[in-house]
């Protein structure tokens, strides 16, 4: 096995999103490495480096690593510091060699770790530009400038969407668009109904609308409060960490809860009491760019999805997705999905988008990219049959009079 080593500003064992789907996936061809941002601790006495092994279902392997650094009161400390990178570098460098470990594929999630390729000496580097990061709050200045010396020197560049994607064009000499996918297998669980409630969903008749994934300063705070106070019927449920923001700050109203972070395989059964799913995004900087995850994962549960006019979320799904382009418009767009049903023509599309963007698809056609020959995987083939199964299934109740 060839070894591929990436470098993210996200922690594996959070949220699990883009880089954990794709990267659990590459296992399966690669040998990888993840490389956490260091961990500052008032108990180190010297810097060293802390890993761990994660294991998937389907004997996937992840190595991942991290670096504790000493600091008397403990702070945040991102890739690319002063202080810690050379470090880093020196450290990874030897546990790397102690691994065999030479000529290794590179794959990046921030620019802000572009001075670890120097040390790593790469075979090839993919940069997998998940967000405009530089419209984050509390971005680093420099970030933008690192973007775009990151772009031109990558062998290949993958975007997390559209809008991304004709961002970096202009400076990227070989660049793909591949928006986020799904595992539909994993979030069809929902809809199937065996799944037990959550102790801590609100329980009753009430309508329940939901959103889950990270809560911070993207969301649009102004237009929850306006629907828990227009709707006290609804209850409204945001499950997720709190990140970047004064919980505090969130609202708060007897029709809003927050059950807090839920790992991947406990999300499901959450959803599956979710009538009506949400993406809640405000129109700022940073969310010009996004593309949510969660959009396709809605739709793999057969539920109704309202979001606000994210750029991607049109682009790519306004034909299954309603779109509120107001306060006032996002909650009538909530009131109709309530009362909805979708017809075949919708069920049919959600089928094909769950297909094309499934993980194991946008995985393959990633390694092919990168100059692997690569058979379907088996789990891609089941999917494509399922929503072919499921098309006919469509058909058979239409002809029935559905």
């Amino acid at each position: 096995m060839q070894d591929l080593i990436c470098i993210s500003h996200l922690r594996w064992n959070f949220v699990w999103q883009r880089p954990q789907h794709l990267l659990s996936r590459m296992s399966r061809h690669f040998r990888v490495f993840f490389v956490e941002e260091p961990v500052a601790s008032a108990e180190a006495s010297a810097p060293y480096l802390e890993h761990d092994l994660w294991e998937g279902d389907h004997g996937e392997k992840v190595h991942v690593i991290r670096m504790i650094y000493p600091m008397a009161a403990p702070r945040w400390i991102g890739h690319g510091e002063p202080q810690t990178q050379p470090v880093y570098a020196a450290l990874l460098n030897k546990y790397l060699a102690a691994q065999r470990v030479r000529n290794p594929h590179v794959w990046l999630y921030t620019p802000m770790a572009s001075d670890f390729l120097s040390a790593l000496k790469p075979k090839s580097v993919i940069y997998d530009v998940m967000d405009q990061l530089s419209a984050f709050k509390g971005a680093p200045a420099q970030l933008s400038a690192l973007d775009r010396e990151l772009l031109k020197r990558a062998d290949i560049v993958f975007t997390g969407g559209v809008s991304l994607y004709y961002d970096k064009a202009p400076y990227a000499r070989n660049i793909h668009a591949f928006p986020s996918g799904v595992d539909s297998a994993h979030f069809s669980q929902a809809a199937d109904g065996g799944l037990a409630r959550p102790a801590d969903m609100p329980s009753g008749k009430l309508p329940v609308v939901g959103y889950y994934g990270v809560i911070d300063e993207r969301m649009d705070f102004d237009l929850l409060e306006q629907m828990a106070s227009l709707h006290p019927e609804w209850q409204i449920v945001l499950v997720g960490p709190v990140v970047k923001i004064d919980p505090a700050d969130t609202p708060q109203a007897a029709n809003i809860h927050y059950p807090g972070m839920r790992s991947y395989d406990e999300l499901p059964a959450y959803l599956s009491c979710f009538d009506a799913a949400l993406i809640p995004f405000a129109l700022t900087d940073a969310t010009r760019f996004l593309s949510p995850t969660k959009t396709l994962e809605y739709l793999a549960a057969r539920k109704p999805v309202v979001s606000t006019p994210i750029h991607d979320v049109i682009e790519l799904y306004k034909s299954v997705v309603r779109i509120g382009h107001t306060h006032t418009h996002f909650i009538n767009q909530v009131e109709m999905a309530l009362t909805h049903k979708p017809d075949i023509r919708q069920r049919r599309l959600e089928d094909s988008l769950l297909y094309q963007h499934s993980w194991d698809v946008i995985a393959d056609r990633m390694l092919r990219l990168m100059g692997h020959r690569v058979q379907p995987s088996r789990k891609a083939l089941m999917e494509q049959a399922t929503s072919t199964l499921r098309s006919a299934d469509l058909r058979e109740e239409a002809q029935g009079g559905y």
